[in-house]
């Protein structure tokens, strides 16, 4: 937006003033929801997975099951289905035979996870193969 533009609507100050006040009033917002929306950040998520799963192929194809299912979210629900977590089990409680802190932990998620695609598909590879096939896992 152009200064002369705002010029026309507002006095300069006035506008400025406004604008900048929108402006941080959105990023405390942002802030707070984005703060509590996940305990765990997303990198911190992905760092986890990489030390769980040391070969490059394996952690990728994980990864990428993952960023579809949950944009690496630990909390992330699908409201309609109930699956929840880093990789949308269903039903969640499943998840609990990896450990009681399946709801806030990454880690166990992760180790869920990574089992579940080792016990159904093989490996994390031959899973994220059957999801670009089917677009679910």
């Amino acid at each position: 937006m152009s200064v002369s533009f705002i010029r026309r609507i507002a006095s300069p100050k006035k506008a400025l003033t406004t604008a900048a006040v929108a402006v941080a009033t959105a990023g405390m917002a942002m802030t707070s929801v984005s703060a509590h929306a996940a305990p765990t950040s997303a990198s911190s998520a992905q760092a986890i997975a990489h030390k769980m799963i040391p070969d490059a192929a394996q952690y990728n194809a994980f990864s990428k099951i993952v960023e579809h299912e949950s944009g690496w979210n630990p909390s992330a629900t699908n409201s309609s289905s109930g699956a929840y977590g880093l990789v949308q089990a269903l039903p969640a409680s499943k998840m609990s035979s990896a450990g009681s802190d399946w709801k806030t932990n990454p880690a166990t998620q992760i180790k869920w996870g990574l089992d579940y695609m080792n016990d159904r598909y093989g490996s994390p590879v031959k899973a994220w193969n059957f999801w670009q096939a089917n677009g679910w896992y």
